[in-house]
């Protein structure tokens, strides 16, 4: 039976009707209330009339609990905004059936109204409602009043008006942890301090997020390696440390991440037991979002972020927002501290040059003492006779270290050549076997009298040789140089042979040899090995007591 409720609402804008939520009061007037505690319609006392009527004209979401069971009323707005799925079910119902999820946090409040009639209020409490389907967390401001009978003083119900405020302090949440990110972000220096930037926001506050995991691809495109991870333990079965892209079986899609550049949000597989984060339940989904590349736009991604989504939320438009403001940043900082980290090597790089430019300097400016010491002794005895000549192995001695002073005044130039790009090799063609015994036949005498053994093994090679002679001096005098500076027992050794289209030059000792911590070093310009045993004058010219190369 149908009844015209006498409220007075005709043609308010509450009486709205669609087929798919018809308006309360169409509901209630059709309702079969002589099967509830309130009785017929024409029963109804005229307080619980005024109350309605009130309510149904008001824009303001509101609902009504009447009589010893507080029957559930509500308007149009209450049912758009607050009730879902419960409409209209809920009209007609006990309140305590209405919101049986949430009623030991209700009951107590509506409790002190009903006994006292002093009204309560709270702003942004926090109501996890079964009105979509799942457990929703939501966010409401309201006050509970009671709601006067028709007898003096008598309080016949409870009437509630309510702002649901899920969206704002959801919002106002979402923005404090890319706040905080950002924050941290603007004085990360490596891709590790972005990694604990992030732990430390979703450490405050991992409501959003309470799971994720941050995988790179390789430059071979072949492989993610796990680089961060968040509310779960790197020895879940999800959180491989490496995941190959070929592996269809692999727990992420993270290859269709590097195909596509498109998020992608999947089914977390219920068999797995997943941590729950800061809630009471574990997520369902997550999603995956691309970490863009920062060559901008059509590169394919620098890695994925896979974010296990908060299991009382839906996967809207706004949480997608979200996670792409979130991997926005997370991009950004892996560009910044990469490109910090490029700007950090280029300077060491050029203060580790500049330190060895200097000991170079350093020890060719003591090279020098030495010959010009050796060339003044025959020259000052020479100035001492009443000739003032110099002749004889004097004059020898002297013309030696001459040339040595050129060679070393020649290698500094090289330096500045080659530290300007200006260096060139003049090739020609060369009887190496040959060219090489005569360099190597300079340091006969000074081998020799250091009591060594000087082997010289160049055997003729059938090809034709073309070098840079000048080059190839220097190789073969440096080489052999050091190797007397820091053997004192045995032998020396320098050998070439034919190698296919090659040549293989040798030179082997006997001698200290270089530290198995130096050899990564081996070929970086100016580099010594300091403190190594060594002679304080391995020729006429002399050597510092460090290996140098």
């Amino acid at each position: 039976m149908t009844h015209d409720l006498p409220i007075g609402a005709k043609g308010a804008s509450s009486t709205r009707t669609t087929d798919a939520h018809p308006s309360a009061e169409s509901v209630i007037a059709s309702f079969e209330w002589v099967k509830t505690p309130l009785g017929p319609l024409d029963a109804w006392p005229s307080s619980l009339r005024t109350v309605l009527r009130l309510m149904l004209s008001s824009r303001y979401a509101m609902w009504l609990g009447w009589g010893p069971e507080l029957t559930f009323f509500c308007n149009d707005a209450y049912r758009d905004q607050t009730l879902g799925a419960k409409y209209p079910w809920a009209i007609g119902r006990p309140a305590r059936e209405v919101w049986a999820e949430i009623w030991d946090i209700l009951e107590r409040r509506i409790r002190h109204v009903l006994a006292t009639g002093e009204g309560t209020y709270d702003e942004g409490l926090l109501l996890f409602l079964e009105r979509s389907g799942y457990s929703e967390e939501t966010y409401h401001s309201f006050s509970y009043s009671a709601a006067p009978g028709d007898a003096a003083g008598e309080i016949g119900g409870l009437f509630c008006v309510v702002v649901e405020e899920t969206e704002r302090v959801i919002g106002q949440r979402r923005i404090a942890v890319l706040g905080r990110f950002a924050s941290r972000l603007s004085s990360v220096k490596t891709p590790g301090d972005v990694f604990a930037a992030l732990a430390e926001c979703l450490a405050e506050d991992a409501r959003d997020v309470p799971l994720a995991l941050v995988y790179l691809f390789d430059d071979a495109a072949a492989k993610a390696t796990r680089v961060f991870a968040h509310g779960i333990d790197g020895t879940h079965a999800a959180a491989p440390a490496n995941i190959s892209l070929a592996d269809e079986s692999a727990p992420w899609p993270v290859a269709s991440i590097l195909s596509h550049a498109v998020p992608l949000e999947v089914d977390l597989d219920p068999r797995q037991p997943w941590p729950t984060g800061p809630w009471m339940r574990s997520p369902s989904r997550a999603l995956l979002l691309p970490i863009a590349s920062a060559t901008g736009e059509g590169s394919r991604p620098v890695g994925v972020l896979v974010a296990g989504l908060n299991p009382h939320r839906p996967c809207d438009d706004k949480m997608r927002e979200f996670f792409a403001l979130l991997v926005g940043q997370l991009a950004a900082g892996l560009s910044t501290a990469g490109a910090y980290e490029v700007e950090r090597k280029r300077a060491e790089a050029l203060a580790a040059i500049d330190r060895a430019k200097t000991a170079f300097f350093s020890n060719v400016s003591h090279e020098f003492r030495t010959p010009l010491t050796l060339m003044l002794g025959p020259m000052e005895d020479a100035q001492a006779t009443p000739e003032h000549s110099l002749g004889g192995e004097a004059l020898d001695t002297a013309y030696r270290n001459a040339l040595r002073l050129l060679k070393l005044v020649n290698a500094l130039l090289d330096v500045s050549r080659l530290e300007a790009g200006r260096i060139r090799a003049t090739y020609e063609r060369t009887d190496l076997p040959a060219f090489t015994a005569e360099l190597a036949s300079v340091f006969r005498s000074a081998i020799e009298r250091a009591g060594l053994r000087f082997v010289v093994d160049t055997p003729p090679v059938e090809a034709p040789v073309y070098v840079d002679r000048d080059m190839w001096e220097k190789i073969v005098l440096n080489l052999l140089s050091n190797a007397l500076k820091f053997t004192f027992e045995g032998e020396i050794v320098i050998s070439l042979r034919a190698a296919g289209d090659s040549v293989l030059l040798c030179v082997r000792d006997t001698g200290t040899g270089i530290p198995a911590a130096e050899l990564p070093r081996l070929f970086e310009r100016f580099h010594r090995v300091q403190g190594a045993r060594a002679r304080t004058r391995a020729a006429a010219s002399g050597s510092p007591s460090s290996r140098s190369w």
